[in-house]
């Protein structure tokens, strides 16, 4: 049988990752980047570049999205030069972005306006576990929609993980960065207070990552720390963005993320230092001397 055609939007840090791994498993694929640049590339591995959402969903019987926030996902699916406006009908929209529950239910119900699926598909993993087909993916929507899009998730990702009604998976990722984006601040915390009280760092780092402390998120992002090494792999920009919207997704089922808002605050402060645009691991310059204080 033909394989279904793709169209992706967003080649950024994720996507471009997931890009190619559609591209190796032999989807056809037309793929649109704000930046025409970064999409050059993906011309020469075999896929049409579009210069709109909207031409490059015409004729996709699949349409995925990887961006950074509800704005951009809100560009690049609605209004004129939209995606939803060219969709077929039957055609299955995933946005695999990491958005707000209430966006991921708005985008469900314009998708089933326009007579098409959805599922919100958020994943975990990083560049890449985006590069090797190994991220997993956390689906909110019809298990019949789920099984439907299983052969392209399965091209990007090790697991599949069905949560329930659309909006589950856009929450269950929220939750999940936010319990990581309180640890690496608690890990930049940390880090600051071995290497000022004289501690051996190496003897320090090894009790902390064999230890209970010592999470998946903690081992790596120690090691990046150590090295000072800040080549992106997760902006600290997004860390920001995605703790913020936890807060607030916590608000609204009456939970206040104590931890989340302080981590949220230090990411800011991150930020404010001219750190957005590096690794997550570069949070620890703020507690090694960088000028301007948290708020």
């Amino acid at each position: 049988m033909n394989k279904p055609r793709i169209a992706f939007f967003g080649l950024g840090l994720m996507g471009s990752g997931m890009a190619r791994q559609l591209l190796k498993a032999g989807f056809p694929l037309v793929v649109f980047n704000r930046n025409q640049e970064k999409a050059a590339s993906f011309a020469d591995g075999g896929a049409r570049v579009a210069r709109t959402p909207r031409e490059a969903a015409v004729g996709a019987d699949v349409l995925i999205s990887m961006v950074a926030d509800d704005n951009a996902s809100r560009a690049v699916w609605l209004g004129e030069n939209g995606a939803l406006a060219a969709a077929a009908l039957g055609a299955v929209c995933i946005e695999s972005s990491t958005v707000t529950v209430a966006w991921a239910r708005e985008l469900a119900a314009a998708a089933a306006a326009r007579g098409c699926e959805f599922l919100d598909a958020p994943v975990t993993g990083s560049k890449s576990q985006a590069a090797s087909g190994e991220l997993n993916f956390l689906v909110g929507g019809p298990g019949a929609t789920v099984e439907k899009a299983r052969p392209v998730l399965a091209a990007m990702g090790k697991s599949i993980i069905p949560l329930g009604p659309v909006g589950s998976g856009a929450l269950l990722k929220l939750i999940n960065n936010f319990v990581c984006g309180v640890q690496v601040a608690s890990l930049a915390e940390a880090m600051a207070m071995i290497e000022k009280s004289g501690l051996d760092r190496a003897r320090a780092l090894e009790v902390l990552t064999q230890g209970a402390p010592g999470s998946p998120i903690v081992k790596t992002v120690a090691g990046r720390m150590t090295a000072s090494d800040y080549t992106p792999n997760f902006l600290l920009r997004l860390m920001a963005k995605d703790l913020g919207y936890a807060v607030e997704e916590g608000r609204k089922l009456f939970v206040d993320l104590a931890t989340g808002g302080a981590a949220l605050s230090v990411f800011k402060c991150g930020i404010a230092n001219g750190l957005g645009e590096k690794d997550i691991a570069a949070l620890v310059e703020i507690f090694r001397g960088l000028p301007k204080p948290l708020d």
